[in-house]
């Protein structure tokens, strides 16, 4: 009877207890310069408790079979020494990372349309890949990092080569203990095969939810009501948490309509679009106990020169979206 009464208290108590803090993390985007207090102190202000770290590999072509990493020439958060550093010093702070490893192509072509032309030319690409992703998961074991994330939107490349990724996820287990998820594209991650044999469901969240010039929150949340049940039907049938390994809207104007374009034009800044796209987007996932939380995109560590109320890319720094960002991180 005793025993009984004891698993009842035990069930009543976990019943009660909280649910884990949401996973409120930003992209911290690598520099030529290791990172201090001071790019540190930023993130704590806005109650970040975690951030993605993106070291780079470079790839010549989408076509071109080899991933060059760890380079002399490149910036030091892209490099292992770097990633290290970054990590280390945020989690002196109590942040905790993703580390999310990423290829660059020449002239900054989609990723997601990487392809190669021959079989000889897939498993060179595969190869270095594999060295490339590999030798991160040694850095995310070493530093103890919580989540690891095998990819970044490479739609044609996991379409293409399924028996490989499954390989890949297998061979960094034996490596890294932590948490794995991979980012897929908002139009990708129906089509991703591997979802079974990760802890996440990463998506990187641009997906379309108003054609206005300035959305309202109303109007974005009415846009994402078809996105959302997608979404919470992929957490249900592989029982995975989602995780935004991307989200964020530019502060310029139709920022909801599609919220991937990078394109360079300075003008049509607005910043209201950016709150409220930002604001609708906290409020249809972070209540949800099947969404694990996400990563904005993005943030640089020289905080105060950066963003402004008259930058209309995606950084919310120094902008009100960053406010909004704020009071959101701080209760959730």
């Amino acid at each position: 009877m005793r025993l009984i009464q004891i698993l009842l208290i035990a069930i009543l108590l976990q019943s009660c207890t909280a649910p884990d803090k949401k996973i409120n993390g930003v992209s911290y985007v690598a520099h030529r310069d290791s990172i201090t207090q001071k790019n540190i102190d930023p993130l704590l202000n806005i109650n970040a408790n975690y951030a993605a770290i993106m070291p780079f590999a470079m790839v010549k072509d989408l076509a071109h079979p080899e991933v060059n990493y760890d380079a002399e020439r490149q910036w030091f958060g892209e490099t292992i020494t770097g990633g290290k550093q970054y990590i280390n010093t945020l989690k002196k702070n109590n942040i905790n990372a993703m580390l999310k490893p990423q290829l660059w192509v020449w002239k900054g072509e989609f990723t997601g349309l990487l392809e190669m032309k021959t079989e000889a030319d897939w498993l060179t690409f595969e190869k270095t890949y594999s060295k490339f992703i590999l030798a991160f998961a040694q850095v995310a074991e070493d530093t103890n990092t919580e989540i690891f994330c095998i990819g970044t939107e490479l739609e044609k490349f996991v379409a293409a080569r399924p028996e490989y990724w499954s390989k890949l996820i297998k061979d960094i287990r034996k490596i890294y203990k932590g948490k794995l998820t991979y980012a897929a594209n908002w139009n990708e991650f129906e089509k991703t095969p591997f979802w079974e044999q990760l802890d996440y469901i990463g998506i990187d969240a641009y997906f379309p939810v108003s054609d206005s010039k300035t959305p309202t929150v109303e109007e974005c949340l009415k846009g994402w009501i078809k996105h959302k049940a997608t979404i919470k039907q992929f957490a249900d049938k592989y029982n995975k948490p989602i995780l935004f390994t991307e989200f964020g809207y530019r502060s310029i104007d139709y920022a909801a309509k599609a919220p991937w374009t990078v394109d360079r034009i300075e003008e049509n800044v607005n910043l209201e679009a950016q709150v409220n796209t930002t604001k609708a987007l906290f409020e249809a996932f972070w209540k949800e106990d099947w969404f694990a939380g996400g990563f904005v995109w993005k943030w640089f560590i020289n905080h105060e020169k950066v963003g402004g109320i008259d930058n209309n890319r995606f950084t919310p720094q120094n902008k009100p979206a960053e406010t909004l960002i704020k009071e959101h991180y701080k209760v959730n």
